[in-house]
């Protein structure tokens, strides 16, 4: 059976600033929630500061004939680098953290359509910026009685808390790369397991049951800065990183020596999620380089080849920063439409990789990446190759024993400050005929 995929946008918001992270929220009822942060660097003030803003949003699947995304609230705030909603209730409550500029890690409490900041919000550290944040409760089993959240920051250390009655209470804080820590994230499956990633190209691993005084694992395999990990939490030890060096590699936790596969994406990966349900589906942000699906199912049986990309979503027209997939189910296929158009393709005289010039988004250093000859390509013809991604087989099935399949998800990029809300359908040859 043969299988077509289609994406639709359905929503744009424009946030006014730098937009970097987006989160549908995991907790029922509030999985038509969606938090959205920006980040803004000011730099015509005399000492330049970064401000943000965070975006409370409803989304509504029955709106038919308006917009389904409506704006409940707007906080301003320091500028915001990270956010991730527990995944589990925290004293009744939907809890959100915010990676601020500030250096705090700050925590906001759901309630009646609001989030109001929680008094349990703590500086990690003078003079640096939070830049990444974890929950443990990645599988949302159990309940919040040993709720942890980590969090690296620029001075490149790696913070872990523990949720107290009146405040958060560090564990532990230690040096963990050599430069900005981009990434902190837990093992889904034994929360004593914390990941990091850093801009000295560092995958570390470490074990809080015998402190952090040497990593557990030290990997080079990544050749850029380490700036995306996610613990998968369907698969005990699966791994997920991604780097400037325009990567994703699965690993198996038991055997890092040598990751499961490589993927390359022809654009520095920022953020990696996996599907909420489907343990295969793998959503990577990659900067210069748009939004991508990828399925993993034969790489993580030990194919040893790149996960095919699905589905691209490639309506932003600046850095792709923040995704997420929501939990809402959308039962029904969406109606025939045109495809998104795709990028023109561009020839380009001699061999060798695009030099793009990266931005961190915190716009404390540049990365680039050039061609053979060391010639500069503008980013308006950085179109990465048309082999970058591998055609996906007519026999991959999304579910088995399901004839469509359909995901809602959240995208958002920096310098043009747009969110887009979009669905993403798989549909079977013989379904769509029946639809017609």
């Amino acid at each position: 059976m043969a299988w077509k995929s289609r994406t639709r946008s359905l929503q744009v918001f424009d946030t006014e600033q730098s937009t970097d992270s987006v989160e549908w929220c995991p907790v029922s009822p509030c999985h038509n929630i969606l938090v959205c942060g920006t980040y803004q660097l000011n730099k015509e003030e005399a000492t330049p500061s970064r401000s943000g803003r965070l975006y409370l949003f409803n989304f509504r699947q029955d709106a038919l004939m308006s917009p389904p995304l409506t704006e409940l609230q707007q906080i301003d705030t320091a500028a915001i680098l990270d956010l991730k909603w527990c995944h589990v209730p925290v004293s009744g409550k939907a809890l959100l953290g915010a990676a601020a500029a500030s250096g705090e890690l700050q925590l906001y409490g759901m309630s009646l359509n609001q989030v109001r900041s929680e008094e349990k919000s703590q500086t990690v550290g003078p003079q640096r910026l939070v830049l990444s944040l974890d929950w443990s409760t990645g599988r949302m089993n159990g309940g919040s009685e040993d709720v942890r959240l980590v969090c690296s920051d620029s001075a490149g250390c790696v913070s872990v808390q523990t949720m107290g009655e009146d405040s958060l209470m560090m564990l532990s804080q230690w040096k963990a790369h050599d430069f900005e820590a981009w990434i902190s994230a837990f093992s889904y499956w034994d929360s004593q397991l914390v990941y990091s990633g850093g801009d000295d190209c560092k995958l570390k691993g470490w074990d809080l049951r015998v402190g952090p005084s040497c990593p557990t694992l030290t990997s080079k395999r990544h050749s850029m800065g380490v700036c995306s990990i996610q613990s998968s939490p369907h698969r005990e030890h699966i791994l997920a990183t991604g780097s400037y060096d325009e990567q994703v590699l699965l690993w198996d936790g038991r055997n890092m020596k040598q990751p499961l596969s490589e993927s390359n994406m022809g654009g520095g990966v920022w953020r990696l999620k996996w599907h909420p349900t489907n343990p295969h589906l793998l959503l990577a942000a990659c900067m210069h380089n748009d939004f991508h699906i990828l399925h993993c199912q034969q790489a993580l049986e030990g194919s040893g080849e790149p996960c095919p990309v699905v589905t691209s979503y490639i309506l932003h027209n600046s850095l792709a920063y923040g995704a997420d997939w929501s939990r809402i189910s959308l039962d029904e296929p969406v109606p025939c439409s045109p495809p998104a158009t795709e990028p023109q393709e561009v020839t380009i005289e001699g061999r060798g990789h695009l030099r793009i010039q990266y931005e961190s988004p915190t716009a404390s250093f540049d990365t680039s990446l050039e061609d053979d000859t060391g010639r500069y390509i503008p980013e308006s013809i950085a179109a990465p190759p048309a082999s970058v991604h591998a055609p996906v087989s007519g026999s991959f099935n999304p579910q088995s024993g399901t004839p469509s399949m359909s995901s809602l998800l959240a995208t958002c990029s920096f310098y043009d400050h747009m969110l887009h809300v979009w669905r993403w359908d798989w549909t079977s040859d013989k379904t769509e005929q029946e639809m017609r």
